[in-house]
C-alpha cells in the first residue's frame, strides 16, 4: 500500500527533524573515498578535503574485517575533529546484512550526526532498504536531538537493485542520490568481466567484410558495458530532483581510458563520479566541470533569447526552446561550481 502524499513529508518520529522537499544542490564533481582505518591516509583527510567536493569515509567493502571497527572509530574521530568548510561529508556504511551496519548508524548518527551529510547505503536491492533505513535513521535523529535530516545515497550493485530503480528513487525524501556499482554489479548480473568500472576488449561491434577483399581486417569499436544502467539510472534520479553518479574506474594507472569513463558518464546526465586515488581528482575535476568553450556558447544562446521563447540563429545554427533549456543546464552547473571554485570562475568570466 502506498503512503498518502500528505504524510510523505512529515517526521517518521516524534522529535526528528522534517524531511527536506528538495535535495540540497552543491558541487559533486567527486566523492573522494579514503580508509579511515589508515592512519597515513587519514592524517591527509584535512589536505584532501580542500580539494575536493565531497569526501567520503569508507566502513565497507574496501576495509578488512578485522579493521571494521577501527575504521569506524577513526571516522568518529575525523568528524569531531576535521573542519571541513563547504566540503560535503559523507560515510559509506557497511551493508544491511552484514553484522556491522546497525552498530555504525547508531554510532555515527549519535557522535558525528551533525556533521554528516549523506550517508551512503550499499547494495540496494529495492525500497525496503530504504524503508528500514529511513525508520532507523529518523529514530536515532530524535534520540540525538539532530536539527537537519541525514540523507540516503544508493548504490546500484544487484540485478534486483536496477530492476527495483524507480522504486528506490520514489522511496523517500531522503534519496541523495545513486551510484553505479559495477564489479558487484557485474557479479550480480553473471558477466564475464573481471574488471571494476570501464569498458571491455571483447564487447565491440565489428564492420561487415568488404565484399571485394573478404578476408580484409574489419574495424571494430569498443562499446561501453555500463551505458544502458547509467541511463536507467539517470531517468530515475532526475525523475525525482536526485543525483546519479558514476561509481568506481578502477585502473587507477589507466587515466585516458578512466577519462573517457568519466565523461560519458557526464554526458548522459551524472553530475559526478568516485575518486579512489589522488591522481583521479583532478580528472573529475576536469570533466566535470563544463568547458569554457561550451559555457561562453550557452551564455550567447541565453543572451539572444532571455525567456526561452521564440526562435534565433546563431552562426548559422538555429536555436530554439529545447536548446535553450539545454544551455541553462550547461549555466547553472557552471554557476554552482563558480560558487566552489575560484579557478573555474575566472574561466567561465563569472
Amino acid at each position: 500500500m502506498l503512503r498518502s502524499p500528505r504524510d510523505f513529508f512529515k517526521s517518521k518520529v516524534v522529535g526528528a527533524p522534517e524531511p527536506l522537499r528538495e535535495i540540497p544542490v552543491r558541487p559533486a564533481r567527486m566523492i573522494h573515498f579514503f580508509d579511515p582505518s589508515n592512519q597515513k591516509m587519514a592524517l591527509k583527510v584535512p589536505e584532501i578535503a580542500m580539494n575536493v567536493d565531497i569526501i567520503l569515509g569508507n566502513l565497507e567493502d574496501a576495509v578488512s574485517i578485522e579493521r571494521k571497527e577501527a575504521a569506524r572509530e577513526g571516522l568518529i574521530k575525523i568528524g569531531k575533529t576535521v573542519d571541513f568548510g563547504y566540503t560535503q561529508f559523507w560515510t559509506r556504511v557497511n551493508s544491511l546484512d552484514s553484522p556491522w551496519f546497525l552498530d555504525d548508524l547508531i554510532r555515527l548518527v549519535g557522535e558525528i550526526g551533525d556533521k554528516l551529510d549523506v550517508i551512503m547505503l550499499p547494495k540496494v536491492q529495492g525500497p525496503w532498504d530504504i524503508y528500514f533505513a529511513d525508520q532507523l535513521l529518523a529514530q536515532l535523529e530524535a534520540k540525538y536531538g539532530l536539527k537537519k535530516p541525514l540523507m540516503l545515497h544508493a548504490i546500484l550493485e544487484t540485478a534486483l537493485g536496477v530492476s527495483n530503480i524507480d522504486y528506490i528513487a520514489n522511496a523517500s525524501p531522503r534519496m541523495q542520490g545513486m551510484s553505479l556499482g559495477p564489479a558487484d554489479l557485474a557479479a550480480s548480473r553473471r558477466m564475464k568481466t573481471t574488471r571494476v568500472g570501464g569498458g571491455h576488449p571483447d564487447y565491440v561491434v565489428r564492420t561487415d567484410p568488404d565484399p571485394k577483399n573478404p578476408d580484409a581486417p574489419r574495424i571494430t569499436a569498443q562499446q561501453d558495458l555500463w551505458h544502458y544502467t547509467i541511463c536507467k539510472m539517470v531517468d530515475a534520479c532526475t525523475s525525482v530532483g536526485a543525483l546519479a553518479f558514476y561509481g568506481p574506474f578502477g585502473d587507477i594507472a589507466d587515466m585516458i581510458a578512466c577519462e573517457d569513463q568519466f565523461r560519458n558518464a557526464y554526458l548522459m546526465g551524472c553530475v559526478g563520479t568516485w575518486t579512489l586515488h589522488p591522481n583521479q581528482i583532478a580528472i573529475a575535476k576536469r570533466v566535470f566541470s563544463p568547458k569554457p568553450e561550451e559555457v561562453a556558447w550557452a551564455k550567447r544562446v541565453v543572451e539572444s533569447m532571455p525567456d526561452g521563447s521564440g526562435a534565433v540563429m546563431i552562426d548559422g545554427k538555429m536555436q530554439d526552446d529545447a536548446t535553450w533549456k539545454q544551455c541553462k543546464v550547461v549555466l547553472n552547473l557552471a554557476n554552482l561550481i563558480s560558487s566552489r571554485d575560484p579557478e573555474y570562475k575566472a574561466l567561465y568570466g563569472f
